[in-house]
């Protein structure tokens, strides 16, 4: 009987429907497969639309896991158990892709794990990485989600800080519309920052000064109202077209900052040699570039390619095979979840324990 074990990852939390196929055994992890089918209808309305985004998973989720299986020279057959997200997500994306795992897994009598999203984040990089092992802090910056751990081990999660208003790729996002480009901004604005002159603009740095003041909030992160200074300086602007590309620089450098410094800080007091990039605002190889800066010759960044950085199927396959490893099984009455805690995670708000 072979050692080698296939985990089928499923992940349709968003706008994304991915399938993805990992090989685990004695020598470790490898990827086998990924699949990853995006939904452009979404950029005419300049953001998700929920119902949209079910209906369009439910057309390609058979189709998408078919690809994957071929993809890796494997039949349904050969799959050793389901890894599926569970959220947190849009419910009725996350439905799609969780009630088409269950019944794989039941039909295939194989076992069910169900994955919160951003512990697949945390184990993206892995899959490039094989040398990467806790502990670390991680940084976790996407559209729905900022936040900023201290990883002592896999299952093992301390929370340092979080957004307390818009997430970073959320403000991406409205800064982008904003500045009338399109839909996502993220990568829109990288792209134009990368035109623009630094200093032309002054933007605030929010919450940068509670980095001096051991708090709740010293580790939290406020990108709402830089998007307002963003907006006033739109107004004020007498030609948007020239100030544009110098207005997306200032607001990348101010987000960046203040992501960058938290990080870096947090690493000090934790005492770690390394740091973990994930989700899809880690995509931004401007934040990447400036955290190697910042902590050269002190620690390692870890960041995975921007494929796997986006909601993909193969980060939930990666977390789902560690769990399963660990003999843990999802019930059949597992449900998709809009909003759920991280597994294994204790907040500590207010200092970081030894």
């Amino acid at each position: 009987m072979s050692s080698i074990s296939h985990i089928l990852g499923i992940e349709s939390s968003c706008d994304e429907t991915s399938a993805a196929v990992l090989a685990t055994g004695p020598h470790g992890v490898a990827l086998r497969s990924c699949v990853i089918l995006s939904q452009d209808i979404h950029e005419v309305f300049g953001g998700v639309v929920p119902e949209l985004a079910s209906r369009a998973h439910v057309r390609s989720i058979e189709p998408v896991v078919a690809r994957a299986l071929e993809d890796a020279g494997i039949g349904l057959g050969d799959v050793s158990g389901v890894a599926v997200t569970a959220g947190p997500g849009l419910v009725g994306a996350l439905l799609v892709g969780l009630m088409y795992g269950k019944t794989l897994a039941w039909s295939l009598d194989r076992p069910l794990i169900g994955v919160h999203h951003l512990e697949g984040h945390l184990f993206a990089p892995t899959l490039e990485d094989p040398e990467l092992h806790p502990p670390f802090v991680a940084l976790l910056v996407s559209g729905g989600h900022t936040l900023l751990l201290d990883v002592r081990d896999w299952g093992d999660y301390r929370l340092l800080g979080q957004t307390i208003d818009d997430a970073a790729g959320e403000a991406f996002d409205k800064v982008a519309k904003l500045l009338g480009l399109g839909y996502p901004g993220g990568p829109l604005i990288e792209q134009l920052a990368a035109t623009g002159e630094p200093g032309r603009f002054r933007l605030p740095r929010p919450m940068l000064q509670e980095l001096d003041r051991p708090g709740p909030a010293q580790y939290a992160f406020s990108f709402s109202g830089l998007k307002t200074a963003v907006l006033r300086a739109v107004h004020q602007s007498t030609d948007i077209d020239r100030d544009r590309p110098h207005l997306a620089r200032a607001f990348q450098d101010a987000a960046l900052d203040v992501l960058v410094s938290k990080t870096a800080h947090a690493l000090d007091a934790c005492g770690y040699g390394t740091v973990v990039l994930g989700g899809g605002v880690a995509c931004n190889q401007a934040l990447a570039l400036r955290m190697r800066e910042r902590l050269a010759g002190k620690a390692r960044v870890s960041v995975a390619s921007p494929r796997l950085n986006t909601d993909n199927a193969a980060m939930i396959a990666a977390a789902g095979a560690w769990r399963l490893a660990r003999g843990e099984r999802s019930g059949w009455d597992l449900e998709p979840r809009d909003a759920m805690p991280l597994p294994g995670l204790i907040a500590f708000p207010h200092e970081i324990p030894a």
